[in-house]
């Protein structure tokens, strides 16, 4: 089993449910195209974004938990299709996914869940917490990051093949819009219109977020 550009059939009791964490800080147009893109893609009947409290694998992040729910809240406004989930926000402390695939019994449940990542994540996965279990839980669905192709790591790809499990690859172009970038123009006084939805952009210049 490697790469597959078909999605399993769904399930005949459960939903199709899409899982795409991050710290969100702030939301970007990358990220709502990849929601898309994932929930179009998969077939989803939901795709939910998972605000992180504190990833473990990154510096403490820039703006509060309440702004970066109230930032994706005006995001996903017109977007039918994608929810918020803030179970991981509700918890606090260092975001690992298998906690949060636990919790929403992931892999036990009547449910099919898909855990929506960049290839540049996928690279790394591997020093996941518990990421074999990872990858009984969920399907993987993977899209391709600027300088980094749609390749599971040799101990990924070996677990996979034992699960009988394939990657799903999303049809997605790759886009250098990052929130470091966001965040460090605002800081240097610089604009950010067409990198983020207006009503964020708004929102960050009213509440004089990642300022200096």
């Amino acid at each position: 089993m490697g790469v597959s550009s078909t999605p399993p059939p769904p399930s005949s009791r459960g939903l199709r449910i899409g899982l795409l964490g991050g710290s969100f800080d702030p939301v970007h147009h990358a990220h709502l195209l990849l929601a898309i893109a994932a929930r179009q893609h998969l077939a989803l009947d939901d795709l939910q974004l998972l605000p992180a409290a504190q990833p473990w694998q990154r510096a403490p992040l820039g703006a509060s938990a309440e702004h970066r729910l109230a930032m994706l809240r005006l995001a996903i406004a017109e977007h039918p299709g994608i929810s918020i989930n803030t179970l991981e926000i509700d918890r606090a402390g260092p975001t690992y996914t298998i906690d949060t695939l636990r919790e929403l019994g992931a892999g036990e449940n009547e449910h099919t869940y898909y855990w929506v990542l960049g290839s540049d994540q996928l690279a790394n996965f591997c020093t996941w917490r518990a990421w074999e279990e990872i990858v009984r839980r969920v399907h993987l669905a993977v899209a391709e990051r600027p300088g980094a192709q749609v390749t599971p790591p040799a101990a990924l790809q070996q677990e996979l093949t034992r699960l009988e499990r394939q990657i799903f690859p999303l049809p997605f172009t790759p886009t250098r819009i990052s929130s470091t970038e966001i965040r460090n123009r605002v800081a240097a006084g610089l604009p950010i219109d067409g990198m983020t939805p207006p009503a964020v952009v708004d929102y960050i210049r009213t509440h004089r977020l990642y300022q200096a």
